[in-house]
């Protein structure tokens, strides 16, 4: 293995050792804690709390009805976040969001002052994003990327930590608009959200019908976030583990050698730069979530799809073929080794 391009989670070995696996423990009670409220979506709640590590934005796509309010909800109560919540509509304005300036009188002077828009929270659930027009979309651009929000020429900066989880419906649905390509690109991970079992359905109608419906506890506060979050970027990524990364994204290009036979016919475009530093970030959270200090290739793999399948342009003969963004992932991983 060539060396690393991080260092590692400071302290002797044995303390290093007692940090991770106090880490991952207190993320074992968060998970349990959201669990208590969230019935099944194990996969969707790891994800979830990967990219809060990660400090990523999250778009959560799936049928009305999935619990995914309910899932955002419930991560802002667990962790002590500021929450708002945006119910994006089509007559929704960008100032709804950003906030905007207001003429007020005061002693017989008058004068503008900035009111904040509900995007002033470490927590905002951008629900149903996509019924909105792309105009109003796009008034998440500055604050998803630069974590601030510019209004009258004047720059304010957003409450750390800062994370935008929104929702969608698929985008066959009425009154969807597709998401513009910069702004799917700012969202760390896309994640599906699947239709529950029918044991989960069972348990779920017993939660939510009864006497007492479980609200989120609060077990962790928003500083504690902040440590985690410094101490993914201080888990070890070793150039062999980079370099598959970068690898994976280039064979998502149709014009490279290394891309496989269908994504070579089916896809526009590939990754952004934004998919390898998703895929790393991802992978760093995901090692120290299992009390890690290395990432591993399985780290990579396991957190290929939620960063890459929303950064796959796709042609028309891909939908004319009903092949998914997913399935072209699964060929790359198919073809690049680590």
């Amino acid at each position: 293995m060539a060396g690393s391009n991080s260092i590692a989670v400071a302290g002797s070995a044995e303390e290093v050792k007692e940090t991770l696996a106090a880490v991952s423990a207190r993320l074992d009670q968060v998970e349990q804690a959201i669990r208590r409220v969230i019935v099944g979506q194990e996969e969707v709640v790891h994800q979830v709390i990967l990219a809060l590590l990660a400090g990523g934005h999250v778009l959560l796509e799936g049928v009305p009805g999935l619990g995914k309010t309910a899932l955002v909800r419930t991560v802002a109560g667990v962790t002590g976040l500021t929450f708002r919540r945006l119910q994006f509509t089509p007559d929704l304005m960008p100032a709804d969001i950003t906030g905007t300036e207001v003429y007020e009188e005061r002693g017989g002077q008058g004068g503008f002052r900035f009111a904040p828009g509900p995007i002033f929270a470490n927590l905002v659930l951008a629900d149903e994003i996509n019924r909105a027009t792309p105009k109003t979309q796009s008034a998440l651009l500055e604050a998803m990327q630069e974590r601030t929000v510019t209004v009258a020429g004047t720059t304010y900066p957003l409450p750390e930590p800062f994370f935008v989880l929104a929702t969608q419906n698929p985008l066959e649905m009425e009154g969807t608009y597709p998401l513009p390509e910069a702004q799917l690109d700012r969202f760390l991970f896309k994640i599906h959200v699947p239709f529950p079992s029918a044991e989960e359905l069972a348990l779920i109608a017993a939660r939510t019908t009864g006497t007492e419906v479980p609200e989120p506890e609060t077990i962790v506060q928003p500083g504690e976030i902040r440590y985690w979050q410094e101490l993914v970027r201080q888990v070890i990524v070793v150039e062999d583990v980079m370099d598959y990364a970068v690898r994976l994204v280039l064979a998502t290009h149709p014009d490279r050698p290394e891309a496989p036979e269908r994504i070579r016919h089916l896809v526009r475009y590939g990754a952004s730069p934004r998919g390898p530093q998703a895929l790393i970030l991802g992978a760093r959270a995901e090692a120290l979530r299992a009390g890690r200090s290395q990432v591993g290739y399985d780290d990579i793999r396991r957190v290929a799809l939620p960063a890459l399948r929303h950064r796959l342009f796709l042609g028309y003969e891909a939908a004319a073929a009903g092949v998914t963004g997913d399935e072209l992932i699964a060929d790359v991983l198919a073809v690049t080794m680590p």
